[in-house]
């Protein structure tokens, strides 16, 4: 049986769920989100109570089970708190900063990389160094922070790069002088 799936998922006040044959729509206070789950999982709401049942122990079935489970508490979390990824600029001369609704990033290319946010993703840029992205959808807030990593990822030998906050970057040892 899967831990996470068998896991009653409790919602919140000011939290509305509706399930229209699988078709899960969350409203709360920062929004609305709405997903299609597959059709042979069982998602019931009783009492402000969501629970999530499969048909049969085969592995597909399994495996479906705890992952609808952990996608339905995201999206209440998500509606209720919002999520939320901080990205750090280390680097001489690497530096961010907002154009409109745009974000600029200056990391040692020949030319500025613009970034345009998702609908319902906002960007923030406390520092020229810090990148905050926000938004209700983990999986979009984490995709737009890979994104936004990926335009230069840290590098091993000096650490240069965009990395998530309070993220580990392995360091290797660059060459040594013949002895």
């Amino acid at each position: 049986m899967s831990r996470i799936g068998k896991k009653i998922l409790e919602i919140p006040q000011g939290v509305t769920l509706t399930n229209n044959s699988n078709v899960i729509t969350v409203k709360g206070p920062k929004g609305e989100l709405t997903r299609a789950f597959n059709p042979e999982m069982t998602i019931k709401v009783e009492d402000n109570v969501l629970t999530v049942e499969r048909p049969t122990d085969n592995k597909e079935h399994r495996s479906l089970h705890g992952t609808t489970r952990a996608i339905l508490g995201n999206m209440v979390e998500g509606v209720t708190n919002g999520y939320q990824k901080t990205l750090d600029l280390i680097g001489v001369g690497y530096r961010a900063s907002k154009a409109g609704s745009k974000l600029v990033l200056n990391v040692g290319y020949s030319h500025p990389v613009e970034i345009q946010p998702e609908e319902g993703i906002e960007i923030e840029v406390p520092s020229n160094t810090k990148i905050i992205v926000k938004g209700i959808d983990k999986e979009r807030v984490g995709a737009i922070a890979s994104n936004i990593r990926a335009v230069r990822p840290p590098e091993p030998y000096k650490g240069k790069g965009i990395r998530y906050e309070g993220e580990f970057v392995r360091r290797k040892e660059g060459k040594t002088a013949k002895k």
